[in-house]
């Protein structure tokens, strides 16, 4: 541990993988198909992205586990030199769940590309990762709905724990770390439970699952305070699946570590831009003639070059760099949101980070939220 902030669990930390250091806290974009949409490998090493996070699931239903092996590997097949993440599938019991039966070896999935069956437990999972060749790989866990009754979170942590261990004993790439899973849906005692039994089995780092899946936002702070209390203060804690700031620097203050979200580049898609003080609609008209950067005081390519008028023209019209742009935008602003998240750690100002980033960014959400709703009316 590099630095611990004096009045919360927030803690600054390097993380040693086979392709080199990861410095925490850190937001890992998401490049389910080995690549993170509209951006090159060369432009999130700009970035200094240290970490990216790709899907086991969908890697295996296309190209191919095996074919990426016999090419050398995730890291060459996707020509990035830094860490990798691969998620286990497990989302996919979630995501899929119309197209999947779960037993008590695995789940049977009907493969949304082309019907066929797929069936992944935890033994298919971890040898997938570990033909990938990732840093680190999850183990295969199932990921429960909400809401849900106790007794089917009770029935997911069983499985959870009965794959976990399963998980364990298998190989792995050279100097592949292991993440376990908690689960545990609203009920603390389950999540409590699943996270001791993991620690117990022992894992090179712990991940707190089963939140931003429905749930109101005040469950997914309260599912991190749930699970986050047997965890090892030795291993990195990653809480999967969330992505605004507010959400971030909150559960930074409670002791996580890692982070990964679709957010920053699937909003760009849809023409929002994210700032540090909230997101707004670009496409909307009050910005066909704004001729200030997309986000003012931000250093990034995007707003040293462009205009917002300029951005928004080309997102309005279908062109692909304006999907580029913002995509390069909302990431930048991760990237240097989480160094800052960092250095506030390390010089002693988390507290007061903490307080601006909550009345700021809550300020102007609802001042873009006002402005979206005029110009629909």
């Amino acid at each position: 541990m590099r630095a611990t902030d004096a009045s919360s669990a927030a803690r600054c930390g390097r993380l040693w993988t086979a392709h080199g250091p990861v410095d925490t806290p850190v937001f890992m974009p998401v490049g389910t198909q080995a690549t993170v949409k509209a951006m090159s490998p060369a432009e999130m090493l700009e970035l200094d992205c240290q970490i990216l996070l790709a899907n086991t699931y969908h890697l295996h239903s296309r190209p191919g586990d095996e074919l990426i092996e016999r090419l050398g590997g995730l890291h060459r097949f996707m020509n990035w030199p830094r860490a990798i993440l691969t998620d286990s599938g497990g989302f996919q019991v979630f995501s899929l769940s119309k197209l999947r039966t779960i037993t008590e070896d695995g789940v049977a999935f009907q493969s949304p590309y082309d019907g066929a069956p797929v069936f992944m437990g935890p033994v298919e999972a971890m040898a997938i990762q570990r033909r990938l060749g990732s840093d680190i790989a999850m183990l295969f866990d199932e990921c429960p709905p909400y809401p849900c009754s106790p007794e089917y979170a009770c029935q997911a942590v069983e499985r959870t724990l009965s794959w976990a261990a399963v998980c364990a004993r298998q190989p792995r790439a050279a100097g592949q770390l292991f993440f376990g899973i908690v689960q545990g849906s609203r009920y603390p005692e389950l999540r409590e439970r699943c996270a001791r039994e993991l620690v117990n089995i022992g894992f090179d780092g712990y991940a707190i699952g089963g939140v931003s899946v429905g749930e109101p936002d005040e469950l997914i702070l309260a599912g991190v305070d749930m699970s986050i209390g047997p965890l090892p203060a030795d291993r990195p804690r990653y809480l999967m699946g969330v992505g605004l700031f507010p959400q971030l620097v909150e559960a930074v203050a409670r002791g996580v570590d890692m982070f990964d979200c679709v957010m920053p580049t699937r909003l760009a898609r849809n023409g929002a831009v994210m700032t540090r003080r909230g997101r707004y609609p670009l496409k909307a008209a009050a910005y066909r003639e704004d001729a200030r950067p997309l986000e003012d005081g931000c250093g990034c390519p995007v707003c040293r070059q462009f205009s917002r008028a300029y951005v928004r023209h080309l997102i309005n019209v279908g062109e692909i760099l304006g999907v580029r742009l913002v995509s390069l935008h909302n990431l930048y602003g991760y990237t240097e949101f989480m160094r800052e998240m960092r250095d506030a750690i390390a010089q002693g100002t988390f507290p007061a980070l903490r307080r601006r980033v909550a009345a700021e960014y809550q300020a102007i959400t609802s001042e873009h939220e006002n402005r979206e709703k005029e110009d629909t009316e």
